[in-house]
């Protein structure tokens, strides 16, 4: 229970900050791999991990001495010149995840708007004047107000109509639902899915859906496009879980444990995804990543 001294603190320092969140009334002052201490010296057990975050657990030597060594060396360039450590991370994670190239952000939300980026690009070369994205019941893909229109949450969108035009919603896991699109499969250039949803519960989507669904992608030459940021980076025994069911995606979106607490994002896309941008068509101040390990 707090005292009402630090009660008193903890209002003052809020008051600087939007209220966006309803944090709990305590400060951690530090943390060492999955435990953190607050500001009164107490242990606890940190379950969030950061929401997804810090898979690999707090100040890990291995990141603290690469951060240190990068820092001493170069900050920032801009994508305006080579960055070395931007090729080789991408060529890793590309390896991983049997991709072929990579667009560096900053999170997971600007991933998924690269990819809904490189969806319509994809429509509109195939002649479709008003491509759908295939989007999901119970799905979170971030609250940029494009991704909020993506996202089945009626709390986080209150407030922020209009949304953007272009998704089109079907219950999760439902077969049935993928026979009876009707008129709007003409229109349809992508699906956007979280192999395993994790805002709405544990929500694991059955490998006959997926398979169902990469076929429906492969037959309609539509972009199967998977949301890996909170299911990607080893949190289901693979590098990414669609690799526990034999997908092979066009394209995939990584943030979170990505950097395990340092802020990046990633959309990896293959095969025709892959040549989609050009010079100019996409890109971002702070996404010349100039850390690899």
């Amino acid at each position: 229970m707090l005292n009402p001294i630090a009660a008193d603190t903890y209002k003052t320092d809020d008051a600087y900050l939007m209220g966006t969140y309803t944090p709990q009334p305590i400060y951690f002052s530090k943390g060492k791999g999955c435990w953190l201490t607050s500001d009164d010296g107490i242990d606890y057990l940190d379950a969030i991990s950061g929401i997804a975050v810090t898979n690999l657990g707090h100040t890990h030597a291995a990141i603290n001495a690469a951060l240190v060594e990068q820092t001493n060396k170069l900050w920032h360039v801009s994508n305006t010149v080579h960055i070395q450590e931007q090729q080789l991370l991408g060529e890793k994670l590309c390896h991983l995840a049997n991709m072929d190239n990579a667009f560096f952000c900053n999170s997971g939300a600007e991933a998924n708007e690269t990819a809904l980026k490189l969806a319509r690009l994809h429509g509109h070369k195939k002649g479709i004047k008003n491509p759908l994205v295939i989007v999901m019941s119970g799905a979170f893909h971030g609250r940029t107000l494009a991704m909020l229109s993506a996202t089945d949450s009626p709390n986080a969108r209150h407030g922020f109509g209009p949304l953007v035009e272009g998704f089109l919603e079907l219950p999760f896991n439902d077969m049935n639902a993928l026979d009876n699109l009707g008129e709007n499969k003409k229109d349809i250039v992508a699906v956007l899915i979280e192999p395993i949803q994790g805002e709405s519960g544990v929500r694991i989507a059955s490998p006959e859906y997926l398979n169902k669904l990469s076929t429906m992608c492969s037959d309609n030459d539509w972009l199967l496009m998977l949301d890996e940021i909170q299911s990607g980076i080893g949190r289901t025994g693979s590098w990414f879980s669609y690799q526990n069911f034999n997908l092979k995606p066009d394209i995939i979106t990584l943030a979170k444990a990505l950097g395990n607490g340092f802020p990046i994002g990633a959309c990896l896309a293959s095969g025709k995804a892959a040549s989609l941008f050009t010079p100019g068509s996409h890109g971002s101040t702070f996404t010349g990543i100039n850390y690899e390990r």
